[in-house]
């Protein structure tokens, strides 16, 4: 698609030595761009503000602009061109949704001059960029114009739902025709801005077959790399913080869903790296100012750096354009070197129709498939989230406090002291509370492992003494039983007490306040006998 004119025989729209794309030089198309990009917004804003309707989305409008001028349009030194503007109503909802001015607009297409790119690529097309950073111009083929426009109704929806996305976002669709050629245009958002040097950047899909900068491209001064150039080059791959790296991949996550939906594969990550570290000892300072100061450095479009893209609630978007990040995402290398990223999903305008399935069909059956770039969306998007949350973007690990053996073994200690005194309070006032009920009626024996004293004709009290609890380390009966006997009855033998058990006492605290709401319960009878409670020991 695009050559280089050597002879100026490429007619009136080449010059010598010049860029052409389709047999129109380079300055002759950016030439037209901003003429007809510049009538078309401009015309625009007489039309009345309203809800985008489905109709609006296969809207063509078509303007004629003759070299000698006309009653609507300027004259130029360019040859005669009709300039076609798709879905006008649409896009410009579109600029709206991300604060983009009309009169902002027009003034980063129209009134400064486009800055051409060279591609890294292979399509072919032709890049330019505004002078303030903020847009990209791309030449696209038929089929992938075609696309966008049966895409534009499930892009209006995505961006509705949500603006922060790493998707690219389109902010017009254009066509130029002159002498029988059609060239395509579609203006975007800018993912890696000229004002921050990238000392790294790639093209990363998440597959391996053939995904390894050329020799021709690694002679370039700024060479855009692939997988496993990325693998070689950052084995470890890039460390976020836990709430970055969760932001990151819910957005791509989120992306790639919407891609799988519209049957899109073969779309790219473009990630560009700035090594802070290195910026520094070069004498550099990131941040810097791209523009020729004419516009306010802090006028950006809304949801278009990198750090705005990713965050889900809503933070404060004054503070990531007017600090030096310019909006890159703070990360780290292994080696603790500090980077900002940026980056942001490209070429999504392939579907996987007829012609991809019969190129994935014929490399798999002569390579790994599952390896080759061109497959189904479904594993296409699972495997390139694979590949970005393992290989290309990892999440730091916090440091975590771990209590000497001293510290761990000592709490059990306290713990068991804490309950200590607390039963041993407990205990001291629930034997209060039953010699006061009881008033002499009731009595309980002392405790002695080899017999049951006392008898119900002469108690004995049970002194509120702290070596009564001696017998258990932890303040605690391991194995007593509670037994009730009336007056005339016999009473039972210490094995009698043994074999018939009524309940344990398992700690002090806990049983005690149990006894108590038994002993309540039996001495109230009806005929007013009076009952002899045995508290036994058992070793």
């Amino acid at each position: 698609m695009s050559t280089t004119t050597e002879n100026g025989m490429g007619g009136p729209w080449s010059t010598s030595r010049e860029k052409t794309y389709k047999k129109t030089t380079s300055s002759a198309l950016k030439g037209a761009i901003q003429l007809g990009i510049g009538y078309t917004v401009g015309n625009l804003t007489s039309k009345p503000d309203r809800d985008v309707l489905m109709q609006d989305f296969y809207v063509v409008e078509s303007v004629f602009l003759p070299s000698e001028g006309s009653n609507l349009t300027p004259a130029h030194h360019y040859p005669d061109f009709r300039f076609k503007t798709y879905a006008p109503l649409a896009f410009r909802y579109f600029r709206d949704l991300f604060g983009i001015k009309p009169d902002d607009y027009l003034y980063s297409l129209v009134n400064e001059p486009l800055i051409e790119l060279t591609n890294p690529g292979a399509s072919g097309s032709l890049f330019y960029l505004t002078s303030d950073d903020e847009f990209i111009i791309k030449t696209v083929q038929h089929k992938e114009a075609k696309f966008l426009q049966r895409l534009l109704p499930g892009y209006y929806m995505n961006l509705n739902q949500n603006p922060r996305t790493l998707l690219p976002k389109f902010y017009g669709l254009y066509c130029i025709q002159s002498g029988g050629i059609n060239i395509r245009l579609v203006v975007m958002n800018n993912v890696l801005p000229r004002s921050v040097k990238m000392h790294y950047k790639y093209d990363l899909k998440g597959s391996t077959y053939k995904r390894r900068a050329s020799r021709k491209e690694r002679e370039k001064a700024c060479p855009t790399y692939k997988d496993l150039d990325f693998q070689d080059m950052h084995e470890e791959g890039l460390y976020f913080d836990t709430e970055t790296y969760n932001n990151l991949m819910k957005t791509l996550q989120r992306d790639c869903r919407v891609l799988e939906s519209f049957k899109i594969m073969d779309y790219s990550l473009l990630l560009g790296v700035h090594v802070l570290d290195q910026s520094q000892r070069e004498g550099g300072e990131p941040g810097q100012a791209g523009g020729d100061g004419k516009r306010p450095v802090g006028q950006r479009v809304l949801y278009s750096t990198a750090m705005e893209s990713i965050q889900g609630d809503g933070k404060a978007a004054e503070a990531l354009t007017t600090d030096d990040t310019m909006g890159g995402i703070p990360a780290k290398t292994h080696k603790e070197e500090k980077l900002l990223i940026f980056l942001g999903i490209i070429d999504i305008l392939q579907s996987y129709r007829f012609i991809k399935k019969l190129e994935h069909s014929w490399k798999a059956l002569v390579y790994d498939g599952d390896s080759v770039s061109v497959h189904r969306p479904g594993f296409y998007a699972s495997r390139f989230l694979k590949f970005m949350s393992t290989r290309v973007f990892r999440k730091t690990q916090p440091l975590r406090f771990s209590p000497s053996k001293r510290t761990r073994t000592s709490i059990p200690a306290l713990k068991s002291y804490s309950q200590e005194i607390l039963s041993s309070q407990a205990d001291e006032r629930n034997e209060e509370d039953r010699r006061d009920r009881l008033g002499g009626a009731c009595s309980l024996a002392s405790l002695d492992t080899q017999a049951v004293f006392g008898s119900y004709l002469r108690p004995d009290l049970v002194p509120a003494n702290p070596s009564f609890y001696e017998g258990s380390s932890m303040g605690t009966i391991s194995t007593s039983s509670i037994f009730v006997s009336e007056p005339g009855i016999d009473q039972p033998t210490l094995d009698d007490v043994a074999s018939s058990s009524t309940f344990t006492l398992e700690d002090s605290a806990i049983c005690l306040t149990s006894e108590q709401s038994t002993m309540d319960a039996d001495i109230d009878r009806d005929d007013g006998s009076v009952l002899d409670v045995y508290l036994v020991s058992l070793h």
